[in-house]
């Protein structure tokens, strides 16, 4: 019996247009496999597009939060989300981001709890405020953040991936997408 990727259908690299399959490619040459949410997503080419576009202008900009603290609040949000595949897929790269082989399973189980320094707990906190019920969310959040040293450009770095990573949760959860094997065992041991 087969264990599907996905709820709903499943696009191929090779089946992508050629803009997709080109960047799509090349994610999947450097890490070796081509990630399911990108197979997931390609039945919908314009919103794999617009996924990928609005992925890329949080996660890989200049200025703001260190990539590994970008990842960190994916996966805390994606913990507070229960979203197994973007805690299992963001998780291995806050493995290799942050050199550390455990913290993304401590935020993943329990990012209330999980010991971070200051500006660790005080992204992680501000990602939860966020996640878990926005319309509770207010000055007092952003008072705490500010305390903590983190910078107007930084507030929104974790505001804005906090609400795409919550929009890709329940896309996960809709499509019942599961991780790649891959995923688990990056970060974790020597390359």
């Amino acid at each position: 019996m087969t264990n599907p990727v996905s709820r709903f259908p499943v696009t191929e690299l090779e089946d992508l247009p050629d803009d997709l399959r080109e960047r799509i490619g090349a994610i999947a040459e450097k890490s070796g496999f081509t990630p399911n949410i990108f197979r997931a997503l390609g039945h919908r080419p314009a919103e794999l597009r617009a996924f990928l576009d609005y992925h890329d202008a949080l996660m890989e900009r200049d200025g703001g939060l260190t990539k590994a603290e970008r990842e960190l609040v994916v996966v805390a949000t994606s913990g507070a989300n229960h979203c197994t595949y973007c805690i299992v897929a963001h998780g291995a790269i806050l493995r290799i981001r942050a050199k550390d082989p455990e913290l993304s399973d401590q935020v993943a189980t329990n990012p209330w709890q999980v010991e971070l320094d200051e500006r660790g707990r005080a992204i992680v906190d501000l990602a939860l405020a966020l996640s878990r019920d926005s319309a509770l969310f207010g000055e007092g959040d952003l008072a705490m953040a500010r305390e903590a040293g983190l910078t107007e450009d930084e507030i929104w770095d974790v505001g804005a991936i906090t609400a795409l990573f919550a929009m890709s949760n329940r896309l996960a959860h809709l499509t019942a997408l599961k991780p790649n094997p891959e995923f688990y065992l990056m970060g974790r041991q020597k390359r």
